[in-house]
């Protein structure tokens, strides 16, 4: 029998291959020839072994970023319309742990490193310090070496005045090598750097609103016994890795998770994993509003900073045991599975985002809500469902009249009504780990309220605090703890009374994973499960189906759950007062989180968050 990720796949049109060809072809150049052998030191001149390779020619004119313009090529749509096909992979996750967070940033250098093709990388955050320097040093030898590289960052979320950093990467092709094809010969087409902001300000077709929150590397996608995708949470900064500036232990850094995946063996290269998920990235690439940056300074000062932070992070005991170590790692706890892309580019160009949600979401059957939606309805058998996201709110939306309405085919409440057997766990953040205290606001006073109290004691709760958590009468009532610890709705947030900042000895830091799962299926990616995930911001990454990797996920949602408290239950309520006490932004937002929910709310900016 079909998988319920392969039978999903019917309810699309359009081949997504149409995509890469339509993308391409304005970009296809004539091939430069040889140079003559008296100017073979010249840098553009290739050596006198290298061959012409019909097939690799049109594959490299394929990844040059295409003029949509010119084509009267909507990228969007075609992304929006394509037909995606499961894939089958080998998947692995890389944890939330510090020796994971290390694992991942050594394997990201590390397949930059054994790149022999092409390197693609898309993030949402990228910081000009340690981690963000390091990787564009790799990336630079990458080059140097023959690698073709495509790198794009978010222009809001990476902001920066010059963006010196990407312009010094591009200059490093003017010594880049030639690619090599799947036979490992030289050809005649010379490595290169295409380095692009999203939405950058300064071009007409952006909207400042509309970002891509993208994380997202894919090494040698063509090629599907070497390709790698890897996505999930972190950004390229030193705050998602644990560490700081100097190598130290970061004990604040966030808790994130990722997924590694690979081709099984014999997988069709034009339906692969890494075929798919390069293709993407050149959807995204494409779409109008995108800076492509040039530059002609030489930048050798930056040049200089990528080496040295290269250097200095390789030398590193952590990092340097964990990269010694990859071979193996990557060879580990890889488990086969069934695996779909999905992502909500339909949310860059959707208008009425919130009165008419659910018909934009219709327009793109490649989003990821819109597939949970589908698969939940073909799990009917289903019992638990578990989320992780540092920001979770209930989808409710608003009419063009102004009236406020649940989506039932959304609402938490609704499918538990629905399926009187199935139960929900989630976990979250607490006013502790939060690094968004508006987002917590509505966590706090909407999210977890809506989902647990009834609605007399969710008015008492959003009262002054003396009136509601402060008040005996109310939190240490019968009522109260029958309605938080209702066994089919759990909700954890992340942190506990010994943590360091209250006194104790236990670092929590900060959660930023995002992944859900059933006792089915399972997402990894980028989105919040948010109102700006759901309506603005481009979001992605992978359903899968493979007991092993869901297990994998289940496992990490366990060790997340040990270290939180039940929403609602007297350590947390403890910990909150610990938390207010403690003075500073954190202890003053969070006595004031009743008072920021009810403006927010009232001033319509809990969309924007």
């Amino acid at each position: 029998m079909d998988s319920m990720i392969e039978a999903h796949q019917i309810s699309f049109r359009t081949g997504i291959f149409l995509a890469l060809i339509l993308l391409g072809a304005c970009a296809t150049a004539p091939l430069q020839p040889p140079c003559p052998a008296d100017r073979q030191n010249l840098p553009d001149c290739p050596p006198l072994a290298a061959v012409y390779d019909s097939a690799l020619d049109e594959y490299f004119h394929s990844r040059t970023r295409a003029d949509v313009a010119a084509l009267n090529i909507d990228p969007i749509k075609l992304g929006m319309s394509a037909d995606v096909p499961a894939n089958d992979v080998l998947g692995k996750i890389i944890g939330s742990s510090y020796e994971d967070s290390i694992r991942s940033l050594a394997t990201k250098i590390w397949l930059i490193d054994n790149a022999d093709h092409t390197v693609d990388a898309t993030y949402y955050i990228f910081k000009r310090d340690l981690v963000g320097y390091a990787f564009l040093g790799a990336l630079c030898e990458a080059v140097e070496r023959g690698v073709d590289i495509r790198i794009m960052v978010d222009s809001l979320g990476s902001y920066h005045r010059s963006h010196s950093e990407l312009k010094a990467l591009k200059n490093c092709a003017i010594d880049g090598g030639f690619i090599r094809n799947g036979d490992g010969e030289l050809t005649l087409n010379k490595a290169r750097v295409q380095a692009l902001l999203f939405g950058a300000a300064s071009e007409n077709a952006s909207n400042i609103n509309r970002r891509s929150h993208d994380k997202l590397l894919v090494t040698d996608g063509n090629w599907p016994d070497k390709a790698w995708v890897m996505t999930g949470g972190r950004n390229i900064s030193t705050a998602y890795y644990g560490l700081l500036n100097d190598g130290r232990k970061d004990p604040n850094a966030y808790k994130d998770l990722e997924i590694i995946l690979r081709a099984q063996p014999g997988a069709n290269n034009t339906g692969s994993v890494g075929k798919i998920s390069e293709i993407y990235v050149s959807i995204l690439l494409a779409v109008p509003g995108n800076k492509v940056l040039a530059s002609s300074l030489a930048h050798s000062g930056e040049r200089k900073k990528m080496r040295d932070h290269l250097a200095a992070l390789r030398a590193m005991p952590d990092f340097k045991l964990a990269y010694d170590n990859m071979d193996t790692y990557l060879q580990q706890d890889l488990y086969p599975a069934k695996t779909r892309i999905a992502h909500e580019l339909g949310n860059i160009v959707n208008t009425k985002v919130v009165s008419e949600y659910d018909s934009n979401l219709q327009k793109n059957p490649n989003s990821i809500i819109y597939i949970t939606r589908q698969l939940s309805e073909m799990d009917p058998d289903n019992r638990t469902a578990r989320i992780v996201s540092p920001y979770l709110f209930l989808p409710k939306y608003e009419r063009d009249d102004g009236t406020i309405y649940e989506d039932d085919s959304e609402n938490l409440a609704a499918w538990l009504k629905e399926h009187p057997e199935n139960r929900i766990e989630i976990v979250t953040n607490s006013i502790m780990t939060s690094d968004n205290f508006f987002a917590q606001a509505i966590i706090d006073m909407d999210t977890a309220p809506s989902l647990l109290l009834d609605e007399q004691t969710q008015d008492q709760w959003r009262k002054k605090l003396k009136h509601s958590e402060l008040n005996p009468e109310l939190v240490q009532s019968k009522s109260w703890k029958d309605l938080i610890n209702n066994p089919r709705v759990r909700i954890y947030q992340t942190g506990r009374s010994d943590a360091d900042i209250l006194g104790g000895d236990t670092a929590y830091g900060k959660l930023h994973a995002k992944f859900f799962l059933t006792d089915s299926w399972g997402f990894v990616g980028t989105t919040n499960l948010d109102y700006r995930s759901r309506l603005y911001n481009n979001e992605m990454g992978f359903f899968f189906e493979g007991e092993e990797l869901r297990q994998a996920l289940v496992d990490e949602f366990e060790m997340l759950k040990s270290n939180s408290y039940l929403w609602g239950s007297p350590e947390w309520l403890e910990l909150r007062s610990a938390v207010r006490e403690l003075g500073g932004v954190k202890g003053h937002t969070s006595k004031k989180q009743r008072t920021v929910y009810k403006q927010l709310r009232a001033t319509g900016l809990h969309w924007q968050f």
